[in-house]
């Protein structure tokens, strides 16, 4: 079995998955409590937050846990506006975002905020000179993700966060993607709020986070106890955060190797693909994640092409998991403004750590419509 679509999820990394096992027999009491058996499920919570702040640059306290990116995004939307529904704030974000962003931005819009949707290039790249154009006085929160799930396009965040933050705005990325596998530090990029989530990174499932800058006054999205800082109440699943921490920390560890190990493979598989005839068009621009394909052929049915390499135990997918169970076109080809004679033959291809350049010569052998 070849398993190429990394982007809808990874596998959780055996020292991670060993660590959840663990805890979960072993330390089973919960942090809050004052007794003894809990403090080495303090200390683990502690560390944790440590060792993922320390691998985006950000301060411990910034780390709030969360349930995943799905979680993180709809607070980070919600809660800006919320306290200031009776000003009729206004939402940007770009045409190309996840639909945990565009979902939230539509549940917000239904509630009298207006949402401005910047456009994209042709590789799928915001352009900074846009969003200047497009703030308004109510605009309270900005949100352009860092890596695009698709076509795996890196936007130009810092450049976005400092014309936000010169009009005064809050800015987000949803960078659920790009965590584990390029660099991220939130201090550079000069981001207000990041989202990840755990099993895009070799991390178990059901698990993220939200990074809040330090003195941002945001709404708590979930009320009860005073977990996560008072901001996120419930109680914490320590074994998960730890896995968490622990598959983060290996993969930052392991980026520069790993990101030369996918981008072997995914030049493999296109020089492959040029030396034949096929007709086909590599979606996204140069800047992109390492590992991530979005490919359309022509004259194609993707989704026909995905079940063929499926019965061949290729694993591949024709966009974004969370859209998978709906035919639509995807919203983000469309606003690439992919030809109506390519953009139905689209698959997307993402290489893993656990891929080998042998998995890319035959899954190139096998692309054909």
């Amino acid at each position: 079995m070849i398993y190429a679509d990394n982007a809808a999820t990874t596998k959780l990394d055996d020292d991670a998955l060993a660590l959840m096992i663990d805890l979960q027999k072993n330390f089973f009491a919960n942090p809050s409590s004052a007794y003894k058996l809990s403090r080495p499920l303090k200390k683990i919570l502690r560390d944790s937050r440590e060792k993922i702040a320390a691998c985006i640059n950000a301060e411990p306290q910034e780390i709030i846990f969360t349930s995943g990116g799905t979680e993180s995004d709809n607070w980070a939307i919600k809660s800006s506006v919320l306290a200031n529904l009776n000003e009729r704030p206004n939402i940007i974000t770009s045409a190309i975002e996840h639909k945990a962003i565009l979902n939230s931005c539509a549940a917000m819009k239904n509630l009298g905020c207006s949402v401005t949707k910047l456009p994209v290039d042709k590789f799928g790249t915001v352009n900074p000179a846009d969003l200047q154009k497009k703030i308004l006085p109510q605009t309270k929160i900005i949100s352009v993700m860092l890596a695009n799930n698709e076509v795996g396009t890196i936007q130009p965040i810092k450049n976005l966060a400092e014309i936000a933050h010169a009009a005064g705005k809050i800015f987000h990325t949803d960078a659920v993607q790009a965590v584990g596998h390029i660099p991220v530090d939130v201090k550079f990029l000069g981001v207000d709020m990041l989202s990840a989530s755990a099993h895009k990174f070799n991390g178990p499932k059901g698990i993220g986070f939200l990074c809040i800058r330090d003195g941002l006054k945001i709404l708590p999205y979930i009320d009860g106890g005073a977990q996560e800082f008072s901001r996120r109440a419930g109680t914490e699943n320590i074994p998960a955060i730890a896995a968490m921490a622990l598959a983060l920390e290996k993969n930052c560890r392991d980026m520069e190797i790993n990101a030369e190990k996918l981008s072997a493979c995914t030049k493999i598989l296109l020089d492959q693909l040029r030396s034949t005839d096929v007709d086909f068009i590599l979606n996204g621009g140069e800047n992109r994640l390492p590992g991530h394909l979005s490919l359309s052929f022509k004259d194609c049915d993707g989704e026909a092409l995905m079940h063929r390499l499926d019965l061949k135990n290729i694993c591949v997918s024709t966009g974004s998991a969370c859209n998978s169970q709906q035919t639509k076109i995807s919203h983000v080809l469309k606003a690439l403004k992919i030809s109506e004679d390519y953009i139905r033959g689209t698959i997307r291809i993402t290489f893993g750590k656990e891929n080998s350049c042998d998995d890319a010569k035959i899954i190139g052998k096998n692309l054909n419509c």
